[in-house]
């Protein structure tokens, strides 16, 4: 098994050393700028009707959808980020999911407006402004309970540094982290090939967010083996069952989705805040 674990935190190191590289993330801005700018300028000519056929109709005629994509990058770097701090704690990979959580609300409201024409009308949208301020709203309720949730755990790590850190549970994590890094990639993969073929197909952060769940259920189970205690136990689930109503915000229909998404929120403080206050002694064993 150490061998394992060293080959695991080889592959894994890396990666996550290359990931966090300053010149790497202005790369990869400067590649979101021109993509956003290329968008534009392509649903511009199709717009002009300069396209051939086949790429009109393929392709959108409303410049709103150039947000849209940029917001589906930036997603995408979110995801990535998440999957290489899930080894570093479940409750830091949990505030991750919620921040991810708060863009795709972002993201939905600016969806919405690719159902308004150009120039932006206000009458017979009524139901689309609605949405979007449902989706506003909740991103930025999210993100003040994001702020909390950010604020009690620095509380509990500061109380915790204390505890053992088992080298043997971080590269499980990170052996995890890789197979979800693999995962991600085929998934995103084949959600950009069936948008290229026009096949209709689920949302693939809403269908990510499955893998998530079951992932987490696994690190539950791994953290067991490591730490065999039910009060590690139960508050891990909890952390797992926060991810499970995220995914069901995901699906769920306006208005409800910001109230699930602000009940995980909140479910994962009150969790901290238990875990913290009420079981401190047993969470330093």
């Amino acid at each position: 098994m150490e061998r394992l674990f060293d080959r695991t935190t080889y592959l894994f190191d890396p990666l996550h050393a290359l990931y966090m590289r300053e010149a790497v993330h202005r790369k990869i801005s400067l590649a979101m700028v021109l993509l956003f700018i290329g968008a534009l300028f392509t649903i511009e000519l199709n717009r002009q009707g300069w396209l051939p056929q086949a790429w009109a109709t393929a392709l959108p005629s409303n410049h709103f959808h150039a947000i849209s994509m940029a917001f589906t990058v930036v997603l995408v770097l979110e995801v990535i980020s998440l999957i290489f701090t899930l080894p570093c704690s479940f409750s830091r990979s949990l505030g991750k999911q919620f921040e991810i959580l708060a863009l795709i609300f972002m993201r939905n409201a600016f969806k919405e407006l690719a159902f308004f024409p150009e120039p932006l009308a206000y009458s017979g949208n009524e139901a689309q402004v609605l949405h979007i301020l449902a989706s506003g709203f909740g991103a930025l309720v999210i993100f003040i309970l994001l702020g909390l949730y950010y604020r009690v755990q620095s509380r509990a790590e500061r109380a915790g540094r204390q505890q053992r850190d088992l080298y043997g549970f971080v590269a499980s994590k990170k052996a995890i982290s890789l197979f979800l890094l693999i995962t991600f990639v085929w998934m995103g993969a084949w959600s950009l090939l069936c948008t290229l073929r026009g096949i209709e197909h689920a949302d693939f952060f809403h269908e990510f967010y499955t893998v998530l769940i079951l992932t987490d259920i696994l690190i539950v189970l791994v953290s067991q083996y490591f730490h065999p205690s039910s009060f590690m136990i139960f508050r891990n689930t909890g952390y797992a069952f926060s991810t499970l109503t995220i995914r069901i915000a995901l699906v769920a229909p306006v208005y409800y989705n910001v109230l699930l998404g602000c009940a995980a929120v909140g479910f994962a403080i009150l969790l901290s805040l238990a875990s913290q206050r009420l079981f401190a002694t047993a969470g330093q064993g």
